[in-house]
């Protein structure tokens, strides 16, 4: 049964990652930039959520029932991640369109660092607790097997988000200018596409992502600190390049097998303190045998 409960554990952390890894690679898909500060964005979501949800909890808004105080702390969370996606594009990635890969990762950096210090100064750098928004306790699946109503939640959240988006991506004119754009950003513009748009959207649907993270990463890890999206933003950005960075699936599947990995090393008493190490091995061995990923393809570029 504690095999059971691992795997089950594997899963739920693996539905993080894989949540976190697809704004990742949406974004490098179709803007071919590594957002760096998208780790801090999950951080952010996270604070607002407990910024709101201790806000509902103050006296004046004792006539806001706990059930629709919830769905106002995740609402707010996910709308304040979704502006400040737009934010960051607009302001700090838009005017390096046309710039190198190495200047747009060290802008990414340094949002990163600002998002981090702004925390640290607005809120402090001590650890502060994830409210208990949804308390479901411990399940009961068989006898000596309880899973955590959390870690179900989790698991059933990340599906729908994976389900929905691939819809999205699949089914709808906007996703589908995605990923003309992400074929070709000349071709797109000349058809009619507007490049800048699409971009600026999908910086906004990766900052909604990362908000449903931060709230899922909170329910299961309850003590949020500035730095709180760093290790699972860098975490995160590998399962992209072990499922293959800028496909949609691969971050799904990388994000699931990095968490079972993580977690089987963390059960195992001889392993638990090199679960990271262990993590990002899976990096290197990536890269040597198959750098494009498990459901990456090489592509041939123009000369």
């Amino acid at each position: 049964m504690n095999f059971i409960s691992t795997i089950i554990g594997g899963l739920s952390l693996g539905s993080i990652y894989a949540i976190i890894a697809l704004g990742y690679t949406m974004v490098y898909g179709i803007a071919k930039m590594l957002n760096f500060a998208h780790g801090d964005v999950i951080m952010v979501g996270a604070y607002t959520t407990i910024v709101t949800a201790a806000t509902l909890a103050l006296p004046q808004f004792l006539f806001v029932s706990p059930v629709v105080a919830t769905l106002i702390s995740i609402v707010i969370s996910i709308l304040f991640c979704a502006l400040l996606g737009f934010a960051i594009e607009k302001i700090a990635y838009k005017p390096l369109r046309n710039s190198s890969s190495l200047t747009v990762l060290i802008t990414a950096i340094g949002v990163s660092m600002f998002l981090q210090s702004m925390a640290q100064l607005l809120l402090g750098a001590q650890p502060t607790q994830f409210p208990n928004i949804i308390d479901l306790g411990l399940i009961t699946i068989t006898e000596g097997l309880e899973i955590s109503g959390a870690t179900i939640v989790t698991l059933v959240v990340s599906t729908i988000v994976m389900i929905t988006l691939t819809l999205f991506v699949n089914k709808t004119k906007t996703g589908r200018a995605m990923k003309a754009v992400s074929e070709d950003k000349d071709a797109a513009r000349l058809m009619g596409i507007n490049v800048n748009r699409t971009i600026s959207i999908t910086f906004v649907i990766g900052s909604v992502l990362a908000a449903i993270a931060g709230i899922c990463y909170g329910m299961s890890y309850p003590f949020i600190s500035p730095t709180t999206g760093a290790m699972p933003g860098i975490k995160a950005f590998v399962a992209a390049v072990l499922g293959g960075i800028g496909s949609i699936p691969g971050a799904m599947i990388g994000g699931i097998i990095l968490g079972l990995v993580e977690n089987l090393a963390r059960a195992n008493q001889y392993t638990a303190q090199l679960s990271d190490a262990i993590v990002f091995s899976v990096l290197i061995v990536v890269l040597l045998i198959k750098p494009t990923g498990i459901l990456g393809k090489i592509k041939q570029e123009k000369v």
